[in-house]
């Protein structure tokens, strides 16, 4: 069985939708990142406006939702983030699974961020943000 510690947790918020429409691969929905905050046992800052969620809308009621944005630490790092799942909307209790992926200096003080495997979960946080924890897998 699979253990992990809580890493971190965002607030994340976001702006107005914008709809791309049918692509072929689905119904793709960007929702821009426009800031937030972010803490943790080793770090704490805010996120960066100018990232974005591109949600796409698969048959099924199945949805593969794709963030880029980046974070900037209190003692002022920068931390890439990619992270990439699916929501089920056929669940009962529909939630958004993730594996987020760090990229940061390697030689810094959160070169752990880069060298780990993580999980997330997303939750709403409301119409114009989303709440996400961060797990790191032992």
């Amino acid at each position: 069985m699979l253990e992990s510690d809580e890493v971190l947790r965002l607030h994340v918020e976001v702006g107005e939708p914008k709809t791309v429409g049918n692509t072929g691969a689905g119904r793709l929905i960007i929702i821009p990142i426009i800031g937030g905050t972010f803490e943790g046992n080793a770090l704490r800052g805010k996120v960066l406006p100018g990232g974005a969620d591109w949600n796409t809308q698969l048959d099924g009621g199945i949805s593969h939702v794709h963030a880029r944005y980046w974070l900037e630490t209190d003692d002022g790092e920068i931390i890439a983030v990619d992270n990439e799942g699916y929501i089920n909307h056929n669940e009962e209790e529909a939630r958004i699974r993730t594996t987020p992926r760090f990229t940061c200096d390697v030689n810094g003080k959160y070169a752990f961020l880069a060298r780990g495997v993580f999980a997330g979960e997303l939750k709403s946080a409301g119409k114009n943000a989303v709440d996400i924890v961060v797990y790191r897998l032992r």
